[in-house]
């Protein structure tokens, strides 16, 4: 019922669906506790990320409510992983919205990698049939607010747990 994550190109990124393997990886562009500033949590252990990546490649909640979609970002240039971007589809009476959100490592930030990641995610969402997308961000977190302002997102009057929710809907929806 849900898509399915496909490999996504841009010009400086390649977005590659997640699995496993990842996660050696992964464990390093998420190591610095300075990512963790404005979501809260700590650095994942490698076992952390082995069992969240076997449950998040299966690509849907248990109940088939939630399609998950993840990608891990890689730098083109020297193929090394920077971060990754995601989305949790939902069925909003026929309408599919996606909640986004991305992460880029410490190393790789400053570059506009999150930037056209997440937008290169949000154009493969629209193109999937996705009418809404949102995303939860911390009102310090200007990195990421500036983000999405490049996607074409203003805030709502919405918080949840302390971070404001942004929206962006497709022409026509």
């Amino acid at each position: 019922m849900w898509p399915r994550a496909e490999t996504i190109r841009t010009g400086r990124v390649l977005l590659e669906p997640l699995d496993i393997a990842h996660a050696d990886e992964m464990v390093e562009v998420l190591a610095s506790p300075a990512l963790y500033e404005w979501t809260g949590g700590e650095p994942p252990t490698l076992a952390d990320l082995e069992a969240r990546y076997v449950v998040q490649e299966v690509g849907e909640s248990p109940d088939h409510h939630e399609g998950w979609l993840n990608w891990v970002i890689r730098v083109s240039e020297s193929a090394e992983a920077a971060g990754y971007v995601q989305a949790t589809l939902t069925d909003d009476d026929g309408a599919l919205v996606a909640d986004v959100a991305w992460v880029v490592g410490v190393d790789h930030q400053g570059h506009g990698l999150a930037r056209e990641a997440a937008m290169a995610m949000v154009g493969w969402l629209e193109g999937q049939g996705v009418q809404t997308v949102h995303a939860l961000i911390h009102p310090g977190n200007d990195a990421s607010a500036a983000v999405a302002r490049r996607l074409g997102m203003t805030p709502t009057s919405v918080v949840v747990d302390g971070e404001v929710r942004w929206t962006r809907r497709t022409p026509g929806a």
